[in-house]
């Protein structure tokens, strides 16, 4: 019977920090199982992405799931809602954006949990980022060391003393750090998508995503390999 001792759940958005998140988890030895969401967002093609990344990767599963978070709106990229654009570094620091999806990390965490029990794996990789994020109260270390402790508590896992852990290894670096530690790793960027408006299946190269990706890029002096509509 095969170990489990090892297997990594990775919520797998198709994004850069989610896949760089995931070769870091294969690198320190785990199993994936990548868990990737389509809640009804505008920028759908990275579902089809994170498949594609899965497939370079070598995981050993991928689920997909359907959850419609646009039924419960309140957020730019589950809604019509204008996406904001060309904003500086310090507007994206102002105050939380419109992007940003109620409870999003909560909800996903706990469908990562729930599958992390029945595949026996101890641990959740998670992509969050606090030093370039744009403003997102879920990715923060206060958020994710709570809901660990609410894990451990409300878990048949948590309870028979096998705690799930959540990792976060992108969570205190900057866009240009989590890039030079994709090259190092080797990480297929040409697969990723970051947009939170795509023109068609082309970044936007104008939304706070857009942005910050493209500025780490630039930070590194690497050509970011994929297409933008600008």
């Amino acid at each position: 019977m095969q170990s489990t001792n090892q297997r990594a759940v990775v919520l797998a958005s198709g994004g850069l920090d989610s896949t760089v998140t995931a070769a870091i988890a294969k690198q320190e030895g785990c199993d994936l199982f990548f868990l990737t969401i389509a809640y009804g967002q505008r920028h759908a093609v990275e579902v089809d992405r994170a498949k594609q990344v899965a497939a370079a990767l070598g995981v050993t599963s991928h689920l997909v799931m359907n959850l419609d978070l646009h039924a419960i709106g309140g957020s730019a990229l589950t809604t019509r809602a204008a996406v904001p654009k060309d904003r500086t570094g310090k507007e994206r620091g102002q105050s939380i954006p419109v992007t940003y999806v109620p409870g999003r990390n909560l909800i996903f965490l706990s469908i990562a949990a729930a599958h992390a029990e029945v595949v026996g794996a101890p641990f959740i990789y998670f992509g969050a980022n606090v030093l370039d994020y744009s403003g997102y109260p879920d990715c923060r270390p206060e958020f994710i060391h709570a809901f660990e402790a609410a894990v451990k508590e409300g878990t048949k896992a948590g309870l028979e003393g096998n705690p799930l852990h959540v990792k976060a290894p992108l969570l205190m670096l900057t866009k240009a750090e989590i890039i030079r530690r994709g090259i190092e790793l080797h990480v297929p960027f040409n697969l990723t998508h970051s947009c939170y408006d795509p023109v068609g299946i082309q970044a936007c190269g104008r939304c706070d995503s857009c942005l910050i990706r493209l500025e780490g890029f630039a930070k590194v002096g690497v050509v970011d390999p994929i297409a933008y509509a600008i």
